[in-house]
């Protein structure tokens, strides 16, 4: 998975997004500041399209409506307004065309600005998008790749609004719990995903190890034209790339994994390798 899979491209000539503090907004009113802004929101170099190629499965999205914008169009952000959540539900769509046994996580996490009205104008996007693609709500369990193959379903939405509960194609939020250690301290990060790897749930839920450091006022201050990838992601990718090879997938072990910038490392690939640790201990098994 990738966090804040949309930031690729954020637009710095807009106003600031309504998740930020006033002070900033303010502040942001200042080109230059909206360019800082840009250094630290800015998470993932590859588009869409590119991080599905690349083998990225898991999306973590936060979305907003602008304010003061007529009709309802909705966004994403991470301090900066991206593109539209259409544009980017038709690119993922297109990749799934093309290889159909494929599946995609899309994780709407975070909502900004937005009623009902602008929920209901999402959801019935989300719907025109991927269609029958769509996977309704079933017990996690269940849904293995052969049985989301037999049904052609290729999308599993889950979306922490009450909302959810109004469409059978939006599984909740608590069914995909993703801990975040809020530290810049690489050691930290570690010590925190092996705790709550260790507090997961044996059934019934997904679950995300966050593996991303994130900046806090003084960091961004200390640095402020070398932005995150220079500052806290270059140096410390290694060692949680290191940790992401230790781990077992399954019960009680690795679920789901993001990270920032997915390309600077084998990240996807280290991911994805771990699965034939399932497949050595079904031969064993046998």
């Amino acid at each position: 998975g990738s966090h804040d899979s949309f930031s690729y491209w954020v637009d710095d000539k807009s106003p600031v997004g309504p998740d930020q503090a006033t002070a900033i907004k303010r502040l942001a009113r200042i080109s230059l500041v909206r360019k800082i802004i840009k250094k630290w929101s800015v998470t993932q170099n590859l588009t869409f399209k590119e991080q599905l190629e690349g083998g990225i499965r898991y999306f973590d999205l936060r979305v907003s409506s602008k304010p003061g914008e007529i009709g309802q169009e909705i966004y994403f952000i991470h301090g900066l307004f991206g593109i539209k959540v259409w544009d980017g539900l038709k690119e993922m769509n297109s990749f799934l065309e093309q290889h159909p046994k494929e599946v995609i996580f899309l994780d709407f996490n975070h909502f900004y600005a937005m009623d009902d009205s602008h929920h209901h104008f999402l959801i019935n996007r989300i719907r025109s998008a991927f269609e029958s693609k769509l996977c309704c709500v079933e017990c996690v369990e269940y849904v293995t790749l052969l049985y989301m193959w037999e049904k052609k379903h290729q999308v599993l939405i889950f979306y922490h609004h009450p909302l959810y509960q109004e469409y059978p194609f939006l599984w909740p939020g608590n069914k995909m719990p993703a801990p975040w250690a809020n530290t810049t301290n690489v050691h930290k990060l570690l010590q925190f995903l092996e705790t709550t790897l260790g507090e997961r749930s044996r059934y019934g839920t997904f679950h995300v190890s966050q593996a991303i450091l994130t900046p806090r006022v003084k960091t961004i201050a200390r640095h402020l034209i070398s932005g995150l990838k220079n500052t806290l992601v270059h140096r410390n990718l290694p060692m949680i790339l290191n940790w992401v090879k230790e781990q077992k997938p399954g019960v009680m072990g690795v679920n789901i994994i993001t990270s920032d910038f997915v390309e600077l490392v084998d990240f996807a690939a280290t991911v994805i390798a771990l699965n034939d640790l399932l497949l050595e201990e079904d031969e064993t098994a046998t």
